[in-house]
């Protein structure tokens, strides 16, 4: 029966610390204004279009 239980404090482990990982990147990601977001998407845009010629 302890196997089940250290099974289940590590799922639920994993679930929390994934769940901070998307909080993290959700704030970097809100933290842009719609310029920067369009000016970094038009860099990825170039870069993406070099490597491929």
């Amino acid at each position: 029966m302890k196997l089940w239980k250290v099974i289940g404090l590590a799922a639920f482990a994993g679930v929390a610390a994934s769940g901070v990982v998307v909080a993290r990147n959700q704030r970097r990601r809100a933290a842009y204004t719609p310029d920067q977001v369009r000016e970094r998407l038009h860099e990825r845009l170039a870069e993406a279009s070099s490597r491929s010629e």
